[in-house]
């Protein structure tokens, strides 16, 4: 698997932070042996442009494969793909996505989706469907990089359908980065519908720091009885990028539960809305919640909805938005840091 300098950097932007990577050792890249990469702060890659790897590390495919199953896409072309005994990744029709199908009782293994762009002017549109069968309990890694180093838009939307069986569980790791010096934009605008059969559970990590100059990102879920679903989403804007996320849950099932929680940044003269709307159709919990630093000329929107359509409904929204605190600041600053790393070192310890 040949890849550039800057298409190996988003590989490992998306992989190596990953809970996988960082307890099972999963990752098996030499570089990030030796100084991991999970180490350093939210969205602290190489700087762009940068080639931190040799010749050699470019060619050797086996040091950027994970365990597990995997699918690694180019520019719009698979360069490298796995399936095992328990999980079956397969392509769809002409290029355009997959189908990974998850055996029942299948526990504790991992799929690694990413998607790198490195080609200006790049437009494309792909399907993923997850089909996972009873009692599995396993974690899914995906995300698109951009690298965009021309004037065209370069734009990856993803659709990722996930149909969760009955008392499985599942972990989905989703992460967006951008860089390169290149006039045009890099743009995402990655969906997520859930199905979620009686007693499943999803957990949803959802992180976008910097880099990603428009998106939107639409997420849907239905959870049936005693089903939950867990959304953590992590976002930073800045420039005069652009970021709308927005979130849908019914609770139909009896005892379904929903939590929602957004913590974002937004800097410069960017702007961030956060819709999320959760829709109590049975007895059920619904949480929804989202706490932003505002810095700058930027602007933040929250819009929460709840709908309650049965007195048995607990749902709860709370949201706050603002700058940093000034005491934080002066305290880091006695300890030494500039003001600029005080901000730094308070917005990662935020987002983690």
């Amino acid at each position: 698997m040949k890849l550039t300098d800057e298409e190996r950097q988003i590989f490992c932007e998306i992989l190596a932070e990953s809970d996988v990577s960082r307890e099972s050792g999963a990752w098996q890249g030499e570089d990030e042996r030796a100084s991991p990469v999970a180490d350093r702060p939210l969205g602290r890659g190489r700087p762009a442009g940068s080639t931190g790897a040799s010749d050699a590390a470019r060619e050797t495919s086996s040091q950027l494969i994970p365990e597990g199953a995997y699918n690694f896409r180019v520019n719009g072309k698979s360069v490298g793909r796995k399936s095992t005994k328990n999980i079956n990744v397969v392509p769809k029709e002409g290029g355009k996505g997959l189908d990974i199908y998850i055996k029942k009782d299948t526990k504790n293994e991992a799929v690694h989706i990413p998607v790198a762009i490195s080609a200006t002017g790049l437009k494309e549109v792909v399907y993923n469907d997850f089909h996972i069968e009873e009692n599995v309990e396993a974690t899914i890694i995906a995300g698109c990089g951009i690298y965009n180093c021309g004037p065209e838009d370069s734009v990856h939307d993803g659709i990722h359908r996930f149909y969760v069986g009955k008392n499985s569980k599942i972990k989905y790791i989703e992460r967006h980065y951008g860089f390169g010096p290149g006039r045009g934009g890099k743009i995402l605008n990655p969906v997520t519908e859930v199905y979620l059969e009686d007693g499943a559970t999803a957990e949803l990590e959802m992180e976008q720091i910097k880099g990603v100059d428009s998106t939107i990102r639409k997420t849907t879920a239905t959870a049936k009885n005693n089903a939950k679903i867990f959304v953590k989403e992590r976002l930073m804007t800045h420039g005069r990028q652009a970021a709308e996320s927005i979130y849908e849950v019914e609770l139909d099932g009896k005892n379904s539960v929903a939590d929602i929680a957004s913590r974002s940044v937004a800097q410069d003269l960017s702007k961030q809305t956060f819709r999320a709307t959760i829709i109590g159709n049975n007895i059920c919990r619904g949480h929804s919640e989202c706490d932003a630093i505002l810095m700058d000329q930027a602007e933040v929107h929250a819009i929460p909805a709840l709908d309650a359509k049965t007195k048995d409904a607990e749902l709860i929204h709370e949201a706050a938005i603002g700058k940093i605190a000034g005491d934080q600041l002066t305290k880091l600053m006695t300890l030494g840091l500039t003001r600029q790393q005080a901000e730094s070192k308070i917005i990662n310890g935020f987002l983690r």
